[in-house]
Formats: structure tokens, sequence, C-alpha cells
């Protein structure tokens, strides 16, 4: 049976924890252990969860003191921390969701079927009023796209121990790399810059909660878009292509232009080649409009 490790990152944890927490024990088909980083919370989140989990042979808890900030800097501490040399695959999760018990099975077959190194896929989201919505990113992946997004959610990534590990080394001499916002974003542009393979599953391997807490949630609201494109025009999505393009040394020319200033001319560059920055038609003509409007 394939070994696992799935990478737990929790901050103020306690409201969902439980069922995040079950669902990954419950996985069929695969030997696991959880390892847990808790950011420094104030819910009593470390209490909680070490006193229930503690006697669980296959959950391990990080050392606990520590303010990172982010989820994506809790999940660069799991990276770095975590011995990856016992397991075949290395697994990411958020701490309030709810996995398929068939989740990991699927991803590890996908991942043997397919002949790649990574794996990810679409997500139900879902509200607690009882609404769903299925978040689809799995269109065709294009020759840039990881310049300009990840490869979805994190929590439905899945890759080998090769992988893993080459990131692992990649963070370790790499400083400046751990200064990129979203962790699930830059081991996908890690992955492909560095030609490993990777699949984005059509189907949907967990249940995505959504709440005001989401760092990064779903999407499809209004309200949501607005928040996106003030984000954006706030330089802060030019700023991370900006420093996933140093760290991979793009050598597409209109990519390789792009600074962490706003600059009309390079915008206006990159218009007739956005079908190779974006998988998605919609985010095309979005990212098309961004660039005419000199937003990005």
């Amino acid at each position: 049976m394939n070994k696992l490790a799935v990478l737990l990152a929790v901050y103020n944890g306690r409201t969902w924890i439980d069922e995040q927490l079950e669902s990954i024990l419950a996985q069929v088909e695969v030997n696991l252990d959880v390892f847990v980083s808790i950011d420094l919370s104030t819910d009593g989140s470390w209490d909680y969860l070490t006193e229930k989990y503690s006697s669980y042979k296959n959950v391990h808890f990080l050392p606990y003191g520590d303010k990172f900030g982010s989820a994506g800097k809790n999940f660069y501490r799991l990276v770095l921390d975590v011995n990856f040399d016992n397991y075949d695959y290395i697994s990411f999760s958020d701490q309030d969701d709810i996995w398929y018990a068939n989740k990991l099975q699927r991803a590890i077959e996908t991942i043997v079927d397919k002949k790649v190194d990574a794996y990810s896929s679409n997500v139900l989201a879902f509200w607690d009023d009882g609404r769903t919505c299925l978040i689809d990113k799995a269109q065709p992946q294009a020759a840039f796209d990881y310049y300009f997004e990840a490869a979805g959610p994190g929590c439905t990534y899945v890759f080998t121990n090769k992988l893993a590990t080459a990131f692992q080394k990649f963070l370790i001499s790499n400083t400046s790399s751990q200064e990129v916002t979203l962790h699930d974003w830059l081991i996908y542009a890690f992955a492909r810059a560095n030609n490993y393979k990777w699949y984005i599953d059509a189907a949907p391997g967990m249940r995505y909660r959504q709440h005001s807490s989401n760092q990064v949630g779903a999407n499809i609201s209004y309200k949501m878009w607005v928040k996106r494109v003030k984000l954006v025009n706030s330089g802060w999505y030019r700023n991370e292509v900006y420093k996933l393009k140093s760290l991979f040394n793009a050598n597409f020319k209109p990519i390789h232009k792009i600074s962490n200033q706003r600059n009309y001319i390079n915008n206006i560059m990159l218009l007739p080649f956005v079908s190779k920055l974006r998988r998605r038609n919609r985010d095309k003509i979005v990212l098309s409009i961004l660039l005419l409007l000199n937003l990005f």
C-alpha cells in the first residue's frame, strides 16, 4: 500500500478541523501520516488538537509557537521541516474541508496511469446555507499558464516524492521563493518550469468549504469579482507574476519583460499571447481587459 504524507496547515482552526481530520483519516487504500503545523492561534487550536489527536500514531505535530502569518508560509514550513524519505507521495490539506474517502486513492491511481508527477482536481464548493458549486479548474493547460495561475486549490494537490524532494531543495536554495504568497501557485510553477508533468482531474475530490475566513475562496460572486479586480489593480497580482518570472527565468519575451511596476507598453505586448497565459476562456477574456485597461 502506498505511503503518503499529508501536510496540514492550521490557524484558528477549531471550528471545522475535526471534520477535516476525520475525512483524512478515513481515506481508503492508502497508508498515511498527517503532519500538522499550527500557526500561533488565539482559539486554543494547539491545546485542543494535541489533547485529542496526540494518541493517534499517524498524526504528528510540528513544534508550536511561531507566527507565520499566512497559509503559504505555514505550508513552506511544512515542506521544509517534514522528512519525505519514507513516503511515496505528498499531499497538501487545508483545515476546513471535507475529503471524499477515495480522494487520495484516485489521485495516486491517476498519477500512475497518466505517468505524471503531480495531480490536482476540481472541487465542490459548499456554503453553510446548503448552496454548492463546482469549481472547474480542469481546462487544458496552456504553455505559460503557471506564471499567471495555479492548478486549482492546493488542498487537491498530490505529488510524487521526486517532485516533493526537488521542491524542498528549491525552497532551501532559493529563500526568496518563500516570498511568493501562494504555495500552491509556486509549486505548480516550479513543476511546470522544470518539466514535471501535471494532471488536472475534472472529477471533484472533496467538498471545499466557503466562509468569511477563506484566504482564497471560490471566485463566483459579484462581490468576489470586485475584490479580485481591486487586488489586481493594487499591483499584487502583477508583483506575484514578476516574482515567478524572476525565479524561473522566463525566456518567453513578453513575459520576460514583466517588471514589478505597471507598464502599459509591456501589457499591450502580452495581449496577443493571452491564450498561452490562462486556461479558461473566461479568464483569458478578463486578462485581456485588464491588460487593455492597464489594470494589470
